[in-house]
């Protein structure tokens, strides 16, 4: 047939969700690191929130080790502006502090404890270095490497200032090892970058913001600030919120489900279902009645 050599691509491909050329460079294990997971942190943005999660690829299909979600942040004191700048970096802060914590690895890797955004990256400790000590007569004193982690974007773009990155910068600071670049963070230059992305972390772009419509009295500042006004945050107190934020994921990064409480009757949409006793009730009631209207019917 004509069509004999068309190959169907797989579901996920034909519904535009998985780029495979990054997800097979992502998954792929060296042959001799057989069955050691190979570990990305899965960062997505959508209209509400943000999502980190730590996975790894198996045969049947990807295991999630740990995640956060910016929806989680009101717990730490964050209530509004949850899928901003600095609420990314505070989930990638989250999600590294939880995955360490879950590997008892927390105390050994602490990361940058307060954020100032100069680059930083937790290296493997060299083989070379401890052979050469020992040729020397000397031993270095043998420590767990850091959990090395891929960043898996997706389909996002990676351009210079998305969120994506900020994600990645609070999982580095964290406390994980992740191979980055610190080209695509936002404001990077050699000698204003760090201080740049310091202000942006701790939400200095959204008071300037802040201040800028306030100080123009429309009605831009209440449509656009109205969960802030709500919470009686004005633009002065954002750094000082998030560095609250930061300190209360360290001091609790675990996980704690909410029950969610449910009030009102669960509805149905057929008949519920009777038992055995309300069934034979339910017979004895017909033949009573059939038999009424039986001798009703004689009498007439």
């Amino acid at each position: 047939a004509y069509f004999k050599r068309y190959q169907v691509k797989f579901r996920r491909r034909r519904e535009g969700k998985t780029d495979y050329q990054a997800r097979r460079k992502l998954i792929i294990q060296d042959k001799n690191k057989f069955d050691t997971p190979k570990y990305r942190l899965v960062v997505r943005v959508t209209n509400k929130k943000i999502i980190c999660q730590i996975i790894y690829a198996k045969i049947k299909g990807d295991h999630v080790l740990s995640h956060a979600y910016s929806s989680e942040l009101p717990r730490y004191g964050l209530t509004t502006g949850l899928k901003n700048y600095a609420a990314a970096y505070c989930t990638g802060l989250l999600i590294a502090r939880r995955v360490l914590k879950k590997l008892k690895l927390d105390e050994r890797f602490k990361g940058v404890e307060e954020a100032d955004g100069k680059f930083f990256l937790y290296t493997k400790q060299n083989k070379w270095k401890r052979i050469m000590a020992r040729k020397r007569g000397k031993t270095l004193a043998k420590s767990p490497n850091p959990l090395r982690v891929l960043l898996d974007v997706g389909l996002h773009r990676t351009t210079t200032g998305a969120k994506v990155f900020a994600a990645l910068k609070g999982a580095v600071d964290g406390g994980l090892s992740i191979p980055h670049s610190e080209k695509r963070f936002t404001g990077f230059n050699k000698k204003t970058g760090p201080a740049a992305l310091r202000t942006v972390i701790f939400g200095g772009a959204v008071a300037h913001y802040m201040k800028k419509l306030k100080s123009q009295g429309s009605e831009a500042y209440r449509k656009q600030f109205g969960g802030y006004i709500k919470a009686g945050i004005n633009a002065d107190d954002l750094e000082a919120i998030y560095k609250k934020v930061h300190a209360a994921i360290r001091a609790d990064p675990e996980h704690k489900s909410t029950a969610k409480k449910f009030t009102g009757e669960k509805k149905r949409w057929n008949a519920k279902r009777l038992t055995g006793e309300q069934r034979a009730a339910r017979v004895e009631e017909k033949i009573k009645n059939f038999a009424a209207a039986a001798a009703a019917g004689a009498a007439e």
